[in-house]
């Protein structure tokens, strides 16, 4: 259980503690944000159709923010500048897909999305563009189908892909034809958005049930595309995909500064051979720990740990939150305690880089209440190193 509470902590707690610390509130905002399109008249008309390229980053980038200004009056409410809007998080891990070359085609025979060739394509190749599609193309076309952009169903219509055109849908109809339990989700979503009675905890709830479902729908499509990667990319992009699974339980509120705060921890370049968490020498402590647990997440030894449920229980447990979950969520003053032992172990891991490795893990897999169960076979499972035990709790 000690294991399952650490890594609970590395991932989400450390980023409530990071909260406030923004230089540059420009940062925030992905790449291009200002130059993508902010209305329907912004891309090209045909048969009296919005014709979208969503292969196209800008485009793409588009209908996010398209999205976001036709459901901002909604979010009033909740703060000011449209900054609570829970859409955010969409549009800001878009962003770092596209910052970190992520949308690039990682079979190298095209120049799509690579700095040197055409830096804005969308590669179908890419195995983080085709599940961005299910949480793009499917969460807009379903608030079209809702009614909220004032506009008929059938106006909008997408691209195809250059290839595998089966797996993708164009337009409401389609959508609806291949996918239809995500995209009633959906709706169902924008459907609360649109209710005054709804409260935050409401809309968060029906909004993590429609981006898993569009996830569940696009893992399976696409773990053919995993080839294209080395192995450690690989498990990273697995990993990342499973932790939405335990995102939702907990309603995490991907808010605008929420997402780019819990973005910080994640890899700054493509993984390549040879990059092993936590002793990635030029990744902060927190990437390195944030990594590292993320990596422990995808192992199979963890089918018998249900992280999952112990999440959930640990963010909803009485112990640490009272009945108010919104006011407990804005500060997470009240599991302090667990949020401190992470922030020291990613101090630990710059400070001592590297010199001491079997400490540096040890120090990462003790557990806020300085118990140690099944932390040494998950340690063993990931490095493959023997670690020392720890005499006492970090």
């Amino acid at each position: 259980m000690a294991f399952n509470l650490s890594w609970a902590c590395v991932i989400i707690g450390c980023t409530f503690d990071s909260l406030g610390r923004i230089s540059n509130i420009s940062d925030v905002y992905p790449p291009l944000w200002k130059e993508s399109p902010d209305q329907f008249s912004d891309y090209k008309v045909e048969n009296g159709k919005y014709i979208i390229n969503v292969w196209n980053y800008l485009e793409r980038l588009g209908t996010y923010k398209i999205l976001l200004n036709k459901t901002g009056k909604y979010f009033e409410k909740f703060a000011p500048e449209n900054e609570q809007n829970i859409l955010w998080g969409l549009p800001v891990h878009h962003g770092w897909q596209y910052r970190k070359g992520k949308l690039a085609d990682p079979t190298q025979r095209a120049d799509c999305g690579h700095e040197s060739g055409d830096h804005l394509c969308i590669s179908v190749d890419s195995w983080w563009a085709d599940l961005n599609y299910y949480l793009s193309a499917i969460p807009f076309l379903a608030v079209v189908d809702s009614g909220i952009m004032g506009i008929s169903s059938d106006n909008v219509t997408f691209l195809p892909a250059s290839k595998d055109q089966m797996n993708f849908c164009d337009n409401v109809s389609s959508c609806y034809s291949s996918f239809p339990d995500t995209m009633k989700k959906w709706n169902k979503f924008y459907q609360q958005v649109t209710l005054y009675s709804s409260n935050f905890d409401d809309l968060l709830k029906y909004l993590w049930v429609a981006h898993v479902s569009s996830l569940k729908v696009a893992r399976k499509k696409f773990h053919n595309r995993l080839q294209h990667y080395s192995e450690q990319e690989t498990e990273f992009e697995s990993s990342r995909a499973l932790f939405v699974d335990y995102l939702a339980p907990p309603l995490f509120p991907s808010a605008l500064i929420r997402t780019y705060e819990l973005q910080k921890g994640l890899p700054t370049q493509m993984l390549v051979s040879g990059n092993k968490a936590p002793f990635i020498s030029d990744f902060t402590g927190f990437q390195n720990t944030v990594l590292l647990g993320l990596n422990f997440l995808h192992k199979p030894t963890l089918s018998t740990l249900n992280v999952k449920r112990f999440i959930s229980d640990v963010l909803l447990r009485k112990r640490y939150f009272s009945k108010d979950m919104k006011e407990e969520r804005e500060g997470a003053l009240r599991i302090s305690e667990i949020i401190m032992w992470t922030k020291n172990a990613a101090c630990r891991i710059s400070k001592q880089r590297m010199s001491q490795p079997s400490v540096i893990a040890a120090n990462l897999m003790v557990s806020p209440e300085g118990t140690r169960d099944g932390n040494k076979e998950c340690l063993q499972s990931s490095s493959h190193q023997t670690a020392a035990t720890p005499s006492s709790a970090a």
